[in-house]
């Protein structure tokens, strides 16, 4: 089991969390890191399904230490809504684990 990566706590930047989020989706999915752009649409552009979703998460739990709730990722479409909800539970200090 990974470790959660401390480093992730101080991580406001979006190209950070841009950089991380495609590592852990080239390792959970093995996705084309090409593919992996802002705009990439998680379900018609990286095939990711909604038990695929459950797994990013719970991924994105275990390096963040941070609780995710499941219906705040109910809005995701796009890497880029994803960089942005992982921003913003770094940010706000009542999710955590």
């Amino acid at each position: 089991m990974t470790q959660p990566l401390p480093f992730l706590e101080s991580m406001q930047s979006t190209d950070d969390i841009h950089e991380h989020l495609k590592r852990v989706l080239v390792e959970l999915f093995e996705i084309d890191p090409a593919k992996i752009r802002p705009e990439a649409r998680l379900y018609d552009d990286l095939d990711i399904d909604s038990i695929d979703a459950i797994d990013l998460i719970l991924k994105l739990k275990e390096t963040t230490g941070r609780k995710i709730q499941p219906e705040e990722f109910r809005h995701v479409r796009t890497v880029a809504d994803i960089v942005e909800a992982v921003r913003a539970m770094l940010a706000d200090t009542s999710h955590t684990a």
